[in-house]
């Protein structure tokens, strides 16, 4: 069975059990200023899990695109990777842990094959602290089911200390088998939702576990050890709770939230622990060892990191994060030079980013059709960066042996590696690796200050928007997500309809929003689009939500970006009541599924349009306040 194939069976498997099917989000979140990118599944589910009504039911499943920027530096060992899919499925109140566990054990013994022997699982221990009880449902239901083929299940606890007892069922504390989007109770806000969690892991062997020569050597090995022998290939977390000031309450409506990594669930099936080793990457891998001269086997942690940044690149690209220094595009920038160094590395000295993303386009042109529509876009932003740190690499690196030359002392000085990164493009994380490899530090303090004295990108300042988290829709941003919806539809009036949003980030402060148009504003313009702006808010129209099929919202000229991300039946917004006996029309007619205001004047304010420059070829930015 191939990737392709799981994904098929997945999302078949879970629409006969009533699920209905939808697309990817972006890997950009749309309004969520609290972070960069989506990391998971759950992200843009969680007004669902809160309880605000799905269109499209109680049933949900999908596949996710995730990529997770923390951990780029990891990337290199046989099961790291920043981008994933992650197989969800959920429950908004409808079925929970029996339903859930069965079908799970189902999908993977017997849709996809794989041996229950091989097959463990963990669950809740309880804390009487927090008021919790341990999870011994879940156990039961566990035990049936393996019993059902001839396995005898036992439940064991403090494995972290004992071992495996034989077990098949393993008990663990908050830290292992809690979620919620903050992490272990103690860390979550009240109104957060969370939940105990049942994890199912792959056993690839005892040989690969604990040995003489390992880290762990001294520690028992269990499923929840790093030492190898086990990976986690899913998680059923049963969203029941929610924090409050005095401790946790059951929520409104009980959920299921599934996710499971497609990759290591293909690692499972491949029967190796190495996830380079599938076919995910078959075609990629072989166009390196061509343009190398040198094999996989022998030189493994160049091959996964190029393997895994551009295929994070090529999709990073299609969703809109082109290179830059700023907020998304500054991790694609990281992404293509790191893996142009390990290119180097190699041997590569000449562009080839768009080779292997020819090969990734290809390998994913059905189940993403946009990365195909958006080849010639990805190609040129590859080329463009691989060009402009191709002429600087080698020359950075001698200049990176002359300071360690001349320095000759065990930490490098933040203004040399400033000066790799001013003058050679070397973003931070190069030069770290470069001194890990030659057994030095690098004064990160100094190299911040000297950065904030240039007025460059400050990774510590932004450190809060690389957080994930739950999209916030405070009053005063749920106005001004009403408000970027009343721009866009001035823009389009007073420009073109050719215009579309191309992105849009929304804090407490201000508005940043991409459109595709290629020339300047004139005054006269921006003038225009803030009357129009401050005309419907201070007309104090009422906001109408209706639900409709996708091709209803079409008719009736609702905007939106129809080819990904969204459903068969969608949420449109009008401002401006259309059916008005005034045959006006509205102020604006949006798909979208973020907060608004009910009446916009709830915007309370003066919209001003504060900047608007470019962004990239065809894309223009503006930013706006409401004040």
């Amino acid at each position: 069975m191939n990737a392709s194939e799981l994904r098929q069976k997945y999302l078949e498997f879970f629409e006969k059990h009533g699920h209905v099917i939808i697309k990817s989000a972006s890997l950009i979140p749309e309004n969520d200023p609290t972070t960069l990118f989506t990391g998971s599944g759950m992200q843009p589910m969680i007004p669902y899990l809160m309880g605000e009504k799905h269109p499209l039911g109680t049933r949900i499943v999908d596949s996710q695109k995730s990529f997770r920027s923390g951990d780029i530096e990891d990337v290199g060992d046989n099961r790291h990777t920043t981008f994933f899919e992650m197989l969800g499925n959920w429950s908004l109140g409808d079925y929970f842990k029996k339903e859930q566990i069965a079908w799970m054990f189902e999908f993977l013994t017997k849709e996809i094959g794989l041996d229950p022997k091989n097959l463990y699982v963990s669950v809740f221990r309880g804390d009487e602290s927090l008021k919790i009880p341990r999870d011994d449902e879940s156990v039961a239901l566990w035990q049936e089911l393996f019993k059902g083929v001839g396995i005898e299940a036992e439940a064991v606890d403090f494995a972290e200390k004992n071992g495996m007892q034989n077990g098949k069922i393993f008990y663990y504390a908050v830290e292992k088998n809690w979620w919620s989007r903050a992490g272990v109770p103690d860390n979550m806000p009240v109104g957060e939702p969370g939940g105990p969690d049942t994890e199912m892991f792959w056993d690839f062997g005892e040989e690969l576990g604990i040995h003489e020569n390992s880290p762990w050597k001294n520690e028992p090995c269990h499923p929840n050890c790093d030492c190898g022998r086990f990976l986690e290939i899913g998680n059923n977390v049963f969203m029941q709770y929610i924090k409050t000031a005095t401790g946790f309450e059951l929520l409104k409506q009980q959920n299921v939230d599934f996710g499971g990594g497609l990759e290591r669930i293909m690692t499972a099936l491949n029967g190796n622990p190495d996830m380079f080793l599938t076919d995910i990457f078959a075609g990629a891998k072989a166009e390196i060892e061509k343009l190398s001269g040198k094999n996989y086997e022998d030189n493994k942690e160049s091959f996964r990191v190029i393997l895994d940044h551009l295929r994070a690149s090529t999709f990073l690209i299609a969703d809109g994060a082109c290179p830059s220094n700023k907020d998304q595009g500054y991790f694609t920038r990281r992404l293509i030079r790191r893996a142009v160094r390990f290119a180097h590395k190699l041997g590569i000295g000449k562009n080839f980013c768009s080779d292997i993303a020819k090969i990734y386009i290809q390998y994913y042109q059905n189940a993403y059709p946009d990365l195909l529509e958006k080849s010639e876009n990805i190609f040129e932003e590859l080329e463009k960066e691989e060009n402009k740190f191709r002429k600087t690499l080698e020359k950075g690196l001698k200049e990176f042996e002359k300071t360690i030359s001349s320095e000759q002392r065990a930490m490098i000085s933040g203004k040399s590696v400033f000066e790799l990164y001013a003058t050679y493009g070397f973003p931070l994380g190069l030069t770290r690796e470069l001194a890990k490899e030659n057994n030095l530090e690098i004064d990160e303090e100094e190299f911040k200050k000297e950065l904030e004295k240039h007025q460059e990108l400050s990774r510590t300042a932004s450190a809060g928007k690389f957080k994930g988290g739950l999209a916030d829709h405070s009053e005063k941003i749920t106005a001004l997500h009403t408000a970027t919806h009343l721009m866009l539809a001035g823009l389009r009036r007073v420009l073109s309809e050719n215009v579309h949003q191309k992105g849009s980030n929304i804090t407490e402060e201000r508005i940043r929003f991409d459109f595709s148009y290629s020339d300047k504003m004139t005054d006269e313009q921006k003038k225009s689009v803030e009357d129009y702006v401050n005309l419907a808010i201070n007309s104090k129209t009422d906001v109408v939500m209706e639900e409709m099929t996708l091709d209803e919202a079409r008719k009736k000229g609702a905007e939106g970006a129809f080819e990904n991300k969204y459903g068969e039946r969608v949420k449109v917004y009008s401002i401006g009541d259309p059916e008005s006996s005034s045959g006006l029309a509205p102020f604006s007619r949006e798909i979208c599924g973020g907060p608004h205001v009910r009446n916009t004047g709830d915007i309370k304010g003066v919209f001003k349009i504060k900047k608007e420059e470019s962004s990239s070829a065809g894309v223009r930015r503006i930013k706006a306040v409401v004040e």
